[in-house]
């Protein structure tokens, strides 16, 4: 959530830097000036009549020792006056406050300075690439076909279990799943200074609103319903290990000498999909559940870019390690994500599409996520807290890896190449048909 206080004090500036994601959310910032100014306009009022109440109570104070009751009844009635009078205007005070605390809960994060300025995905420019994409002399599968071919992809049963955008996964794609998710875990937590945490994957929706999910995506959410009478309150299944992630330190404050926290945590994702309807509907790239490793960082303001540049390295070193040609791209100001201020996306290739996906996004939150959840630091002992940064990043999406494996290894027999890092794992080297 931007600071309320500064949105009053820098009404253009938020304005101008958030038209350079989009005129809409400009557009929202407009509806905040009225709020402003009323807000503005009652605590100064709001003051001035503290100010004559607290002159009438010490006028008071010494009437009363002396012998002018008349005078004294007449203080008493006008400081009744101005005590309700401070009661009404706080209670305007407080609903406007927050009118402009949900207002602002729906207003995205200011972008970076750094972030290129562009009108959408096409202005995201590359940063760098890494390998090359495999030179296949045949015409290659997509994933779906693949693993169908394999015997180890199954979308129709899925479907006769869950609906659309679920899969079952048989014998090596299973346990290439579980393979991808040890050896993200194990390169992360072993050689990238991450500590391994298992959340739980029903959160509350104050735990949502903390990474910013809440309220604005809450049509991209799944939630559960209560049969306990005595706790009624929905749970929300998570759409990625960032928001447990964040909020463990929600309403804490952590020395300087503890940061940057770096955690990783494996867990199911769960989104509805509900804006991308139509989109990626075969196959594994866009599902109801799906996998993923993430990494999530608690930095101070001086070292967040220099820390989102590390973390992103964290991330692209999976697919280093896997030998899958991918590059990076930086998102443009309109193409960022609700809460993030400067963002890297990591693309995989993809064969059979002739294309890159996108299979990680690291992220820098500057302190908008930190407002939300109450995290602070004390930059130095017995210093004031401040807010700190967060950023997340995936590290990596398993299913979109297991894709990327399944095409940029695919034989012309139809086998698929297991990747040297993951063979230990596995225990094969190639996966061929099973029954």
């Amino acid at each position: 959530m931007l600071d309320p206080r500064y949105v009053a004090e820098n009404l253009e500036d938020v304005r101008t830097a958030l038209a350079r994601r989009s005129g809409e959310t400009a557009a929202a910032v407009d509806a905040l000036a009225e709020l402003v100014a009323r807000r503005r306009s009652l605590v100064t009022e709001t003051e001035s009549l503290k100010a004559r109440r607290n002159a009438a109570n010490q006028e008071m104070s010494k009437l009363a020792k002396g012998p002018d009751k008349a005078s004294f009844a007449a203080r008493r009635e006008e400081l009744k006056t101005l005590s309700g009078q401070v009661k009404e205007l706080e209670e305007q005070l407080a609903s406007v406050e927050g009118d402009l605390q949900e207002r602002l809960l729906g207003i995205p994060n200011l972008p970076h300075e750094t972030a290129p300025t562009g009108q959408g995905e096409a202005d995201n420019p590359v940063v760098r690439s890494w390998g090359e994409a495999p030179e296949l002399d045949f015409e290659p599968k997509a994933h779906w076909d693949l693993g169908s071919d394999l015997g180890i992809l199954d979308f129709e049963r899925a479907a006769k279990l869950s609906g659309a955008r679920f899969a079952v996964l048989y014998g090596a794609a299973a346990k290439l799943e579980r393979s991808l998710i040890a050896f993200m875990l194990d390169l992360h937590t072993t050689e990238h200074g991450y500590r391994e945490v298992l959340p739980p994957f029903l959160v509350r929706g104050a735990t949502m609103q903390g990474t910013g999910q809440l309220p604005k995506f809450e049509e991209d959410l799944f939630k559960t319903q209560r049969s306990d009478p005595d706790d009624p309150g929905a749970l929300y299944l998570i759409p990625t290990a960032e928001v447990p992630l964040t909020n463990l330190h929600g309403d804490e404050i952590l020395e300087a000498e503890q940061l940057p926290l770096a955690y990783t945590a494996y867990t199911p994702c769960f989104r509805a999909e509900a804006g991308a309807y139509g989109k990626d509907t075969r196959g594994l790239i866009r599902q109801h559940q799906f996998d993923k490793v993430e990494l999530v960082r608690f930095v101070t303001p001086q070292s967040a870019i220099e820390q989102l540049e590390l973390l992103t390295s964290h991330a692209e070193e999976v697919l280093k390690r896997l030998k899958l040609h991918y590059r990076v791209v930086e998102l443009c100001t309109a193409d960022l994500g609700f809460s993030a201020a400067k963002t890297y996306d990591l693309e995989v290739w993809l064969p059979s599409q002739q294309a890159y996906r996108e299979i990680s996004s690291c992220s820098t939150c500057s302190d908008f996520q930190a407002r939300r959840a109450k995290i602070r630091y004390r930059p130095e002992p017995k210093a004031k807290p401040q807010l700190l940064h967060t950023q997340n990043g995936s590290g990596l999406a398993v299913g979109r890896t297991m894709i990327a494996i399944l095409e940029q290894y695919q034989q012309k027999d139809g086998s698929v190449i297991v990747p040297e890092v993951l063979r230990k794992y596995v225990g094969v080297d190639v996966l061929t048909p099973e029954r």
